[in-house]
């Protein structure tokens, strides 16, 4: 399983002999990605680390990654961009995984910075709602946005973020929060760990619900090793 997991482009050769076919499991991943089998595992193992006080809630890093998508397999971009996806996410301070989006390469980075904010949603095992609430964001210049920054302040999360060298806000900004931008290699690591399963370097898959249901198994691995 992990060696078709981890291969360029898993096949039914690729699985062990007691597996069923390729094609058989090609299905049960779309099927189990559907209804949300794939997500729900990795969220309940966030919940375990956030019960042990095992997630790093004070700095949580944003940023993004292009993925090349082979033969049209962006059937969902904009035209123009059917050869490159993002892969937006959240990260704690360890580099575990909070959540993702899977995105056209047409938006600029700030416009899709909220939209994966929603993606944060770690449940408890007892009582109470989800966690979402994060304190503050840290990400690079890309984000620099004056009204992402006030609709993020609105929900009580403080956007770290440098001013752009040509903004005029550039001169007020508190250059001790930006001592926190040095710790941004964490959400760097976590790309390395992400890119070792090379499965998802480059996306064959047409149907983005595959692709997706590998994405969160990734993210499930990842953070079963801080477990």
């Amino acid at each position: 399983m992990w060696r078709a997991f981890c291969g360029c482009c898993a096949t039914g050769r690729d699985l062990p002999a007691e597996y069923p076919s390729g094609v058989t499991c090609w299905r049960r991943l779309r099927q189990w990605e559907e209804v949300g089998i794939g997500k729900g595992a990795w969220e309940h193992l966030l919940a375990h680390l956030n019960q042990r006080q095992l997630l790093d809630w004070n700095e949580v890093f944003l940023d993004a990654t292009l993925i090349t998508a082979k033969k049209g397999a962006l059937q969902w971009a904009q035209p123009g961009v059917e050869r490159a996806q993002s892969t937006w996410w959240w990260s704690d301070g360890q580099g575990i995984p909070l959540g993702v989006q899977l995105a056209s390469a047409s938006p600029s980075e700030h416009s899709l910075a909220e939209g994966t904010l929603a993606q944060v949603r770690v449940p408890r095992l007892g009582r109470g709602r989800p966690r979402t609430r994060l304190p503050r964001v840290i990400a690079d210049r890309g984000y620099d946005s004056d009204a992402l920054r006030q609709r993020l302040r609105q929900r009580g999360t403080e956007l770290i973020v440098s001013y752009r060298s040509n903004s005029v806000l550039r001169r007020f900004e508190d250059r001790r929060k930006l001592r926190r931008y040095r710790r941004r290699w964490k959400i760097e690591r976590a790309f390395a760990w992400l890119q070792n399963l090379r499965r998802l370097l480059v996306r064959h898959d047409r149907i983005l619900t595959v692709y997706q249901g590998f994405f969160h198994l990734a993210c499930l691995i990842i953070t079963l090793r801080h477990l």
